[in-house]
């Protein structure tokens, strides 16, 4: 019987040794988890990183943080238009959906930051692709107005730096994110040692003395692989639900479990567009058109204070920190435009891309001028027309399809600036009252 004690006695201290011994290693649970992995497999015993033909499990403790993004929490949400449908559109019908969280950018794309984008893609690439990527600045122009100004100092003045560029049609603002996501990984991989930086901005550095080359390289396309955990998800434009469901930003509205106290006309509570509160008491809280004529008010009390575009921090952000989610400018996002998109998307993060449902002949009025016959003959022909490269296919190539914006703009009145009310007009089409702002997933996640 004593010695029976003994080995229980015995067997339960090794137990709670190896206990705290795996916690040490993974954390309070004891279990192998993304952060903490252990040093071996769980199902094969093969021990981790011992040699370099081994399987190779990197260092990770979760997705950086892309420069200017913000995280947006998801969850259940009400999409649609709450205000009444003035135009008889029906095209956004209220209804409960899921968005999975992700990241977003804290304001508009700005023009210095365009000016960054032309400034390397005109190192780097060919004259007839630069060109295609230049902001359009004669949206300015008019024939009963004189604009002149703007549309020669707008873009390019240093007074404007951080006004939202215009201009720019979705396919040059996909463009910008996949440039975007080049150039930020390539920095975040620089960083971590994986390259050595040669400072032409490029993307064509090479690999650092001693490291070995990721499979993933190929020529002088250097690009270090996702598992490693160093580099980040594309950037890209957001999908309508997200765009709408970040302008809502309703955190901080309940009560309970669940319980929302009340939704939002606007991205801020209330249904007037003025402060109600303290030294900022009846200014307006976007930059939107108040009635004809009028853009900013009476100088000496100049209400908006902003006649077109303003400066990209200059209203208060919504309660997720985002900036000018209603006014200054519109925003595209990636969905493609269909009326009855409501009816025809997942309840979980939905989106309408192409060619799902219906065909392009009921709502492009370029595809019977097409046919069947490919509107661009090859892809140095689809890339001079500003057709980004990852939507081009030889056996379907891209036509001109209408995408949908968001969120009103500087010469809108105040019903477009309500999140749930959407317009659209064709891809390769830009005006001074539209630009963009980029979102990433967040990955790695369950939420």
């Amino acid at each position: 019987m004593k010695n029976n004690f003994y080995s229980v006695k015995s067997w339960s201290i090794c137990m709670s040794s190896a206990f705290l011994l795996s916690s040490c290693i993974f954390g309070g649970s004891g279990r192998p988890d993304s952060n903490n992995p252990g040093k071996a497999s769980t199902v094969t015993g093969l021990e981790y990183n011992v040699e370099e033909e081994g399987f190779q499990v990197s260092e990770y403790s979760g997705q950086p943080i892309g420069p200017n993004l913000i995280f947006i929490e998801g969850g259940r949400t009400t999409l649609g238009s709450s205000e009444e449908d003035v135009l008889n559109y029906r095209d956004n019908v209220e209804r409960t959906v899921t968005v999975a969280s992700f990241y977003m950018d804290e304001t508009e794309v700005t023009n210095i930051n365009w000016l960054e984008y032309e400034y390397y893609i005109r190192k780097d690439s060919d004259e007839l692709y630069w060109k295609n990527n230049l902001p359009d600045t004669t949206v300015w122009a008019r024939d009963l107005a004189f604009n002149d100004p703007y549309v020669s100092q707008y873009y390019r003045y240093p007074g404007f730096r951080f006004f939202p560029v215009v201009g720019v049609n979705w396919r040059q603002a996909v463009n910008y994110c996949s440039w975007r996501t080049t150039v930020v990984n390539f920095q975040l991989a620089t960083e971590a040692g994986f390259f050595e930086d040669n400072g032409d901005g490029g993307g064509q550095d090479t690999f650092a003395e001693g490291d070995e080359a990721p499979t993933s390289v190929q020529g002088n396309s250097a690009r270090v692989p996702i598992e490693t955990g160093i580099v980040l998800p594309d950037f890209r434009l957001p999908t309508e639900a997200e765009w709408e469901y970040a302008a809502q930003a309703l955190i901080g509205t309940q009560y309970l479990d669940e319980q929302q106290t009340h939704q939002r006309l606007y991205p801020w509570d209330g249904h007037t567009l003025r402060n109600p509160y303290g030294k900022s008491l009846g200014y307006m809280l976007a930059n939107y058109k108040r009635g004809r004529g009028d853009y900013a008010g009476i100088a000496g009390k100049l209400n908006d204070g902003s006649m077109i575009t303003d400066y990209v921090y200059n209203y208060p952000p919504n309660d997720y920190g985002l900036y000018n989610m209603a006014g200054n400018v519109n925003e595209w996002v990636q969905d493609v435009y269909r009326p009855l998109s409501f009816e025809y998307m997942d309840d979980l993060n939905p989106v309408r891309l192409d060619g799902t449902l219906d065909e392009e002949e009921g709502y492009d009025p370029t595809y019977n001028l097409i046919g069947n016959e490919k509107p661009y003959g090859s892809l140095e022909e689809a890339i001079a027309a500003g057709i980004p490269q990852s939507m081009y296919s030889e056996d379907s190539p891209p036509t001109k399809r209408m995408r949908v914006f968001k969120g009103g703009s500087w010469q809108d009145v105040a019903y477009w600036l309500s999140p749930g009310t959407r317009r659209a007009i064709f891809e390769d089409s830009s005006t001074a009252a539209i630009g963009f702002r980029c979102a990433m997933i967040h990955a790695g996640s369950n939420y």
